[in-house]
């Protein structure tokens, strides 16, 4: 609860939970609207696409901007553009949405590494960072847990046009949540462009090694994912099987965020092989089953260690990064990261038409593995435990 009891998080935590939320409520949503307007599935997979163009074109330049500019005034920004953007869907016409998903995406590319780099900042990089990165995990999971099934739900009872009003109001009120934050004075403001953070990167061996890891990871995750309807479908029973499993997923996705509080003083490389291990052994078992009970059990384990594959190296970049390059960092992280999953939502059902189901999941789960033994060897040893003077600074934020 370290985190919790600092002011300014509990705001930044507000405005990040609630237009989380608005977002979630449009994930099922616009293409099921999509959908009714064209009756074409191209079209309506065409906006999951388009979701992914502003991480891949932009992102590392947006990591220029962010760590040039005051961070908490970009979020402000990012959130306000948002806000405007999502309103065009109001419009009604497939190009507006197109248009509208688009920009809002470009909102969020400059959002996402902004906060990643203000957090730090906010909360010190001591033990309040664990509990803080904990928090907006949690988070995660819930919201992925309830918002979309809501926003189904919405829209049959309410209609688009009020889940869009929803989501416009979301992000006006994280805008106004984060502006009532204080500026940290403790916050670098760099002035040197994209070289110079790709520099950074390439310095730190923490970051250039967990990059091609943490791509390897989410490709195959991303396959596994989009394999996962047709297996349920297929030897489950039907989408209400597969919506028990994803519900299951957010369960222990949940329950990872909660317990990576715990790892502070274990090794980076033992928690992210031991947790990419537990993924992949996961994976395996829940794309064997023939019965649901055990694929849930699968789909909780796979949650709760894939949950501490992805924050515990977030947690430990926060820590050993110069902030002034952070945001540069984090952007170049989360462009590979839009790039493993489309390549991974490819690939993945491309080798399960052109060979087997069975053949794609399990070789997506050795890969997983194989990446686990690898990070095991070659990521530098680092403590997750933070400095015995950033404890001291958590005690007096």
């Amino acid at each position: 609860m370290s985190a919790w009891g600092m002011r300014d998080f509990r705001f930044l935590w507000t405005g990040r939970a609630v237009s989380l939320l608005g977002s979630w409520l449009l994930v099922v949503a616009v293409p099921a609207h999509m959908y009714a307007l064209t009756g074409s599935v191209f079209a309506t997979g065409l906006t999951l696409a388009a979701e992914y163009l502003p991480a891949l074109l932009l992102g590392p330049m947006a990591g220029v901007l962010v760590d040039r500019w005051d961070r908490r005034r970009v979020m402000i920004a990012a959130d306000v553009f948002r806000a405007g953007a999502v309103a065009v869907m109001l419009i009604g016409t497939p190009a507006a949405i197109y248009v509208a998903v688009i920009a809002e995406s470009v909102g969020a590319v400059v959002f996402r590494p902004a906060a990643q780099a203000h957090v730090p900042a906010v909360v010190g990089t001591g033990r309040a960072l664990s509990s803080a990165n904990s928090w907006n995990a949690a988070t995660d999971a819930v919201v992925r847990l309830v918002g979309p099934p809501l926003g189904g739900v919405l829209l049959v009872w309410a209609g688009f046009e009020v889940l869009i009003g929803l989501d416009v109001a979301s992000y006006l009120v994280s805008a106004v949540a984060i502006a009532c934050t204080r500026r940290r004075s403790s916050e670098k403001t760099g002035r040197s462009g994209l070289k110079a953070g790709l520099k950074a990167l390439g310095e730190l061996k923490l970051a250039r090694t967990l990059l091609p890891l943490t791509g390897v990871f989410l490709a195959a995750n991303a396959a596994l994912s989009a394999l996962l309807v047709p297996f349920g479908v297929r030897n489950l029973g039907g989408s209400t099987q597969v919506g028990m499993v994803l519900s299951a997923l957010g369960v222990g996705f949940l329950a990872g965020a909660v317990a990576v509080r715990w790892l502070d003083r274990v090794q980076l490389r033992t928690v992210l092989a031991g947790a990419q291990l537990g993924t992949a052994g996961g994976f395996a078992v829940l794309f064997s089953a023939q019965e649901l009970g055990i694929a849930m059990i699968a789909a909780v384990v796979i949650g709760a260690f894939g949950s501490i594959t992805v924050v515990a190296p977030q947690t430990a970049l926060q820590r050993v990064a110069d902030n002034e390059y952070l945001g540069r960092i984090s952007a170049v992280f989360l462009a590979v990261e839009a790039l493993a999953t489309l390549i991974g939502a490819i690939v993945g059902p491309w080798v399960a038409e052109s060979v087997s189901l069975s053949f794609a999941a399990m070789g997506a789960a050795v890969i997983t593995a194989v990446g686990a033994l690898v990070g095991a060897v070659t990521v530098p040893r680092v403590m997750l435990a933070p400095k015995r003077s950033n404890e001291q600074a958590d005690s007096h934020a």
